[in-house]
Formats: C-alpha cells, structure tokens, sequence
C-alpha cells in the first residue's frame, strides 16, 4: 500500500493530468481525513477553493493537499505522545487508558460527530490543523469552552433521529445532548447531498467559490445549473 507522502508527490506533481492529481488527493483522505473522507473533501473543496473544472485552477489541489499534510503532521506528534503515555500506563498496570479515548480511535458508526458521515456538508466549520489541535488539547485534559468538536458556544439546537431528538451543536451537528432513551441514533441528514454530487463538486463554481443555490437544488433532486 502506498503512503499519504507518495499522494502527496503525485498531487504536486503538475505534469500529470489534473484529474490523476485529483485522485491521488483522494487517496491522501482515504489515508487521513479528520472529518470522516466525504466531509473533509467537502471541507477542502471550500477552504483550498477548489473549482468543479479542475482545470480551471490546478494549484487548488496543493492548497488542499496542504493543509491535509499540515493536519497530519500535528496528528502524528499526537499519536507518538499517546503512545508514549499509553506505555507509561501499562507498565505501571493500567491496561485501559486514564483520560479520554483518543480521539482518532472513536468509533464513527456509534459516535457523538457521526453526522459528518451522513450529512457531509455538517463538519465542522474550522481549517483542519485548528481541528486537530483543539482535539489533542481535550485529549490532553485542556479545559476548552464550546462544543468539543468546533468550539461553537452558541445554544444546541434539536435535531431529529427518527426516534427522537438530540441537541446537536448548530455549526458542526455534533451531538451535545444524546437521546433520552440513552442509546445512538442516526441524526437525519439536512441537505441530502450525495457523494457522487460532491466528488463532481457540484457546489463549486469555476471560479472556486460556493455555488449559492447548491443545497437548495440538491434537496430537491436537481443537478445545478
């Protein structure tokens, strides 16, 4: 299996076609992606300004590789620092860890962010090195304000399950409050996008910027014009 690293060359790389660069970006996130692989795509469309013809700005995709790399190499000195106390606590006898779990090894299928799986459009709204540090700073015990997930202070707003209801957070859709029955439930996605919409950038213009009507159109099943 090939490295993130390698990837990265190859989106760099400008004598290849940009579509091939394209994919080799898309491999970084199947190797790193801290929104889960469709939000932070969605993520990196918006914040590297990457247009729906690729060709149209090239350089696009550096930007984005970029801030992925920048993301990870935070990751990694979290996950050495992680190893290295985890190895503390079982020498010492501690088979299970002291603090939180790491953040990287939640489980996405029964966790509190697990919109971003299905709402993509609903990660958080912060560049991906600011993620990362805020995460290995709760990891570390940091006392932070705000959902855990963007820092957002602003009142959870009700979200619906299906079964239920849960507080979520009203910037990222992280679940602040869980349901009263006390088990995980799905939050129902808001905007129905899908991945093939999103790969094709469909909520990009040429020029690398939000396509205004995007959501409004994807609600109701309609490509953009």
């Amino acid at each position: 299996m090939t490295s993130f690293l390698t990837h990265r060359r190859l989106v760099h790389d400008g004598s290849l076609p940009v579509h091939r660069r394209h994919v080799a970006l898309r491999t970084c996130l199947t190797r790193f992606a801290p929104y889960g692989l469709r939000a932070t795509y969605h993520h990196l469309t918006l914040s590297a300004r990457i247009p729906r013809r690729l060709e149209a700005d090239p350089p696009a995709l550096v930007r984005a590789v970029e801030e992925l790399h920048e993301a990870r190499v935070l990751w990694l000195a979290q996950l050495e620092r992680y190893a290295a106390r985890r190895r503390v606590e079982k020498g010492a006898g501690r088979r299970t860890a002291a603090g939180p779990v790491a953040w990287w090894e939640a489980s996405w299928w029964e966790s509190p962010h697990d919109a971003w799986l299905h709402d993509p459009v609903s990660h958080p709204p912060l560049p991906l090195p600011e993620y990362v540090r805020r995460q290995g700073a709760l990891l570390d015990g940091a006392a932070l304000t705000g959902c855990p997930a963007c820092g957002d202070e602003r009142p959870a707003v009700l979200r619906s399950t299906g079964h239920g209801f849960v507080e979520a957070c009203g910037a990222c859709a992280r679940v602040r409050r869980p349901c009263p029955c006390g088990r995980h439930h799905r939050v129902r996605p808001v905007a129905g996008a899908d991945w093939a919409a999103l790969w094709r950038r469909d909520h990009m213009t040429d020029a690398g910027t939000p396509y205004p009507h995007w959501l409004w159109t994807a609600a109701a099943g309609r490509p953009p014009r």
